[in-house]
């Protein structure tokens, strides 16, 4: 017997899923920021999960925030980063790029590491890898020197053209003191870009004891159980290894919520997706057509990112952004968020500020009563109170002034959403909206008709989607090398033997995990450009005839034209993945349709609304909107002009009439 845990630490709540015997069970606590594994082990604790029989196999499969908030708060590890002789300003000097561009006095950034952590040394290689300077006994003793006069916690070594000829790097690994954690970029990233592979070493050396010390207080906390963090790039790995890797797990919640989401279009048939993740503190935007997307040009904090993670837009809109009335009089709505403490006024736990929640609260579309499935009572005299204040502000009614805050925050998600598709050209009106997360229900219908989309889908479990998500990834690897120069000038020979190099090592990390050679499913890709672009795209690989051929087509496809110019091999990519879980979705049950266990009253809605417990629904059962639909862990407006149809998987398919 098995039980099989997701869990998906967000910025205001902790979701689970729990699988047992072909059974689901959702829960939410609130979550712990000081000590994310806190409100872990609360909810292991709830689901009596520490009580399981001897002989019982528990699997914890985890999407982490602790390696972002690391990043976002500034509150990674002292970090020493050694390079190359007059390469120190490395990361200080980047690409010379502005954010701003415009703005002629900008705001002066510290250096990601200060300059005397910034330590030089030999083992210089050239392009070709041919030896420029050699390294030393007595460079490697000056390091030592170093690190002993600064007494880091991590330490980045990124040498260039390391991904060539990785010796050097390895020599000063050796010679460095034990106890330290050492992030090699030959290892994290042997892609070519002396700063982006840099940036992400020094990203992962940053990050990595906090993920360490976290993942190790987790386990003690839950020593029976096995433990696998989910990727940034949707794969999730066992968790003794994603301590080394800790840099991949940067976007790791929101890669569960599009790995959910995407498990669930194949479950309904609709493969080609536009989803938005609403939780309580951020909005996750992301296109899913077939596969997930990929991407490594991600940033966090305005730092390049390199390695894979799935490409998606986020901006700070969720259920807890917070309103406001700026110095004009123009009502604001987020980046800021309430959080987890205080929270949203209607909480309860000290917020006085009003909140998108508060709003939805206060015009009806949530029920003070049946939150949390009832285990939490929404406080509705508080939300109208702290929503009076901007209504005040604003000369309006409370209502007036909480429609205005819902409208600005499905703008803000809108176009995000337009940013993921008609910015790429793609037409949203051929995709459908996948909505989830806890606010996600409450603005689906709204933000299909900011884009003229005609259908969307509420998934089961759409209030923990990104939980369900840990359940149904895939354990994975994505590996990368650079290898230069134009494709005609290579053999297929020569192509399949470099591939192999990089696959064997792939294979071998998983089966230390477990996961059997014969299960894991290979598929190389390779990065082109023409020669002289500095943009690559990227395409599966067979041989190098189809690849040219595949990548002139896709050029056409995506830019309108080709060109006249040899194609040049950047970098080689693989992807190794063993097919994920079979979670089976728990079908509605059959019969006579649901009824509605109440009317209520709604804002601009003349005559009452019907609320209906989604649980009750029935497979095929059809409704009309305007209808409220609540559950544990979410709720879901069914706005006028809208009808949702009750899949057998208890998803509920929308469509607008």
């Amino acid at each position: 017997m098995s039980v099989l845990l997701g869990v998906d630490t967000g910025g205001t709540f902790t979701d689970f899923v729990l699988y047992r015997e072909d059974a689901i069970t959702m829960h939410k606590v609130l979550s712990t920021p000081a000590a994310p594994e806190a409100a872990i082990l609360q909810g292991v604790r709830d689901l009596q999960l520490d009580q399981l029989a001897e002989g019982t196999a528990f699997y914890i499969v985890h999407g982490s925030t602790v390696a972002t908030n690391a990043v976002l708060e500034g509150k990674g590890a002292r970090t020493v980063f050694i390079t190359n002789r007059g390469l120190g300003d490395m990361l200080s000097i980047g690409r010379q790029t502005r954010r701003e561009l415009y703005n002629l006095q900008p705001r002066t950034l510290a250096p990601p590491v200060p300059r005397d952590h910034c330590l030089e040394t030999g083992g210089r290689l050239a392009a070709d890898g041919s030896v420029i300077e050699p390294l030393t006994g007595a460079d490697l003793q000056q390091l030592r020197e170093a690190i002993a006069r600064l007494q880091p916690e991590a330490v980045a070594i990124n040498l260039l053209f390391s991904y060539l000829d990785d010796s050097f790097e390895k020599q000063i690994e050796a010679a460095l003191p034990p106890g330290l954690f050492i992030s090699r970029s030959s290892r994290v990233l042997p892609e070519y870009k002396e700063y982006e592979r840099g940036m992400t070493t020094w990203l992962n050396a940053c990050v990595g004891p906090r993920v360490e010390g976290y993942l190790q207080r987790l386990q003690q906390g839950v020593p029976q159980a096995h433990i696998t963090v989910m990727q940034s790039s949707g794969g999730t790995i066992a968790a003794h290894q994603a301590r080394e890797e800790a840099v991949h797990m940067l976007l790791s919640g929101p890669a569960g919520g599009l790995a959910a989401a995407r498990y669930i279009g194949e479950q309904v048939g609709c493969r080609r997706l536009l989803t938005f993740d609403m939780g309580g503190t951020s909005t996750d935007v992301a296109l899913i057509d077939g596969a997930l997307k990929l991407t490594s040009e991600g940033t966090i904090r305005g730092y390049p990112v390199a390695v894979p993670m799935v490409d998606m837009h986020t901006i700070g809109a969720g259920g807890g952004s917070l309103a406001s009335v700026d110095a004009g009089g123009l009502l604001q709505v987020g980046p800021e968020s309430a959080g987890a403490a205080p929270g949203p006024a209607c909480y309860a736990r000290g917020g006085k500020r009003a909140t998108v929640t508060d709003a939805n609260l206060l015009l009806g579309r949530l029920r003070p009563g049946a939150f949390l499935g009832g285990n939490m009572t929404l406080d509705g005299a508080a939300a109208k109170a702290a929503v009076d204040e901007i209504a005040r502000q604003l000369n309006l009614s409370p209502e007036e002034a909480a429609e205005g805050i819902l409208r600005l925050a499905n703008e803000h998600m809108a176009h995000a959403l337009r940013v993921m598709s008609v910015q790429r050209g793609i037409d949203p009106r051929q995709l459908a909206l996948v909505s989830f997360g806890g606010a996600g229900g409450l603005h689906v219908c709204a933000l299909a008709e900011a884009l003229n989309m005609q259908r969307a889908i509420v998934p089961v479990y759409a209030g923990v989607l990104s939980a369900l998500g840990m359940l149904v990834a895939p354990r994975a690897r994505q590996l990368s090398r650079t290898l230069g120069g134009l494709l005609r000038d290579r053999d297929n020979a020569t192509m399949d033997h470099a591939f192999a190099a990089l696959i064997e090592p792939g294979l071998e990390a998983m089966q230390q995990e477990g996961v059997a050679r014969e299960t894991i499913e290979v598929a190389p890709s390779v990065d082109l450009r023409y020669q002289g672009q500095s943009y690559y795209l990227n395409l599966p690989w067979q041989n190098i005839d189809q690849a040219t051929a595949d990548f002139h087509a896709q050029h056409e496809q995506r830019y309108g034209h080709q060109l006249a110019l040899p194609v040049e091999l950047v970098n080689l990519r693989v992807a190794l993945q063993r097919p994920p879980q079979e979670i089976v979705l728990q079908a509605v049950s059959q019969g006579d349709p649901a009824e509605p266990y109440e009317y209520v009253d709604l804002h601009a809605i003349e005559t009452p609304v019907p609320v209906y417990a989604r649980e009750e629904l029935v497979v095929g059962q059809t409704l009309r909107g305007p209808v409220l639909i609540t559950e544990t862990v979410s709720t879901t407006y069914l706005a006028p002009h809208w009808q949702a149809r009750v899949h057998e998987t208890g998803c509920l398919l929308l469509n607008r009439r």
